[in-house]
């Protein structure tokens, strides 16, 4: 059984990108537009392991803030946050979460999620 990723971005050439990504290190991907949408897959879909987040995204909520609602109520669940324009320091991350520069490099991320995912 495959581990579900659910990857929040709002540009949708990178989300695509980003599902290659997952989904070529063998995990099965969900995809959400914004914070709002991601909340909706994470309450509806059971299993999901692990967020892949950008951080600046359109709306009332950006992906520390859902990362950190994801947290809360789902503590288990591991968390990826990336972001091209803010490198958030330790205290805006939530616990447990790694973040990465974009562009980000592949592999990078693709160790990353394999190590979540064991």
């Amino acid at each position: 059984m495959k581990h579900k990723v659910l990857i929040v971005e709002d540009e949708l050439l990178l989300r695509m990108m980003a599902v290659d990504l997952v989904e070529d290190a063998g995990f099965e991907a969900f995809e959400a537009g914004n914070a709002l949408e991601a909340l909706v897959i994470l309450e509806t879909t059971p299993g999901i392991r692990i967020l892949f987040t950008d951080i600046d995204m359109p709306g009332s909520m950006d992906g520390l803030m859902l990362a950190a609602a994801a947290r809360d109520k789902w503590p288990p669940i591991q968390i990826i946050v990336v972001s091209g324009k803010q490198k958030p320091s330790a205290g805006d991350m939530p616990d447990r979460s790694v973040f990465f520069v974009k562009p980000y490099d592949i592999k990078k991320v693709t160790d990353q999620l394999h190590q979540m995912a064991a």
